[in-house]
């Protein structure tokens, strides 16, 4: 099943939906020989969908039984139904956003409709590196792996809720995912059915934050990506405080109080400034050591 979809001008397909991929080598959604793959559990059944340019097209293709919802949310996933209304004005009250929001213009949010495979990969990535996020996510991905309809290769479904809730916490432990973050994430599967029921952001957050182990920054990087949230913030983040006023003030550090009076003049899209700031590979100076990547599995 095919969608073809006209594209805005300076479009660009990698910043659009590089959110929805931890990492190059994500299990689930990554580029495949120039085209996007995403491989998804919808109500219609398992699908995946792969999206390439042709020109100024964006052409969708959906395989498996869900094909045609996939299809049918195609320009959501790729953010073209994000809208950029009044973010122009916004964006003019600081020389840094303002070409951030010139020179990425074509990095739209992308808005897949689907809650729980973000909250697992977002409850996996609480307060440690992204190295050790991005194995005990992949891990559990391909312990509970299930092949992604289509011809890609290799690419995986994320995990059933149902798995996941009756999966043993010490199965994640040898995945490197200390029991706190498994119990967390197995709560939330058992939720998940009510997750996907959520109207938007407001009621999927109020959700979210009510399941023991989740709170504001689990959710905000959840809807920013299943609602195509632009104004959501990760409050609670361990770099992005700093990054954010070393941007917009030059400060090196700053706490969240900080980082969200530097955000206000763009309320509505601060979520989106974030976006930008990462884009374009805005980072803060560092002073000390990386944080070390530990190992649970071991233990």
């Amino acid at each position: 099943m095919q969608r073809r979809m006209a594209l805005p001008g300076a479009y660009q397909l990698s910043a659009s939906v590089g959110p929805l991929s931890l990492g190059r080598h994500d299990p689930c959604a990554r580029f495949i020989d120039g085209a996007y793959w995403w491989a998804v559990r919808t109500p219609d059944g398992p699908a995946s969908l792969s999206l390439h340019r042709e020109g100024g097209t964006l052409v969708g293709t959906g395989y498996g039984p869900g094909a045609g919802w996939v299809t049918e949310r195609a320009d959501a996933v790729a953010g073209l139904r994000d809208s950029l209304a009044g973010f122009d004005q916004l964006a003019a009250a600081h020389p840094v956003v303002a070409r951030l929001a010139r020179t990425f213009r074509g990095a739209r949010l992308p808005a897949t409709g689907q809650v729980f495979p973000r909250l697992l990969r977002a409850i996996l990535e609480q307060k440690v590196t992204g190295q050790e996020a991005y194995r005990g996510y992949a891990a559990t991905v391909r312990h509970l792996h299930a092949p992604a309809p289509g011809p890609a290769p290799r690419l995986l479904l994320p995990p059933d809720p149902a798995d996941v809730a009756a999966t043993p916490y010490w199965v994640f432990h040898r995945f490197g995912v200390e029991q706190r973050r498994a119990d967390t994430l197995r709560r939330a599967a058992v939720a998940a059915g009510r997750l996907e029921r959520c109207t938007g952001p407001r009621e999927a957050t109020a959700r979210m934050t009510a399941i023991a182990g989740i709170g504001p920054w689990t959710a905000a990087e959840v809807v920013r990506t299943a609602y195509g949230d632009p104004d959501a913030v990760s409050v609670g983040d361990y770099h992005i405080p700093n990054q954010v006023a070393w941007a917009l003030a030059g400060e090196p550090r700053a706490d969240d109080a900080r980082m969200l009076e530097l955000l206000a003049p763009f309320r509505g899209h601060r979520g989106r400034v974030c976006t930008l700031l990462a884009i374009a590979g805005i980072s803060a100076p560092r002073f000390g050591p990386r944080m070390p990547v530990r190992s649970f599995a071991t233990y």
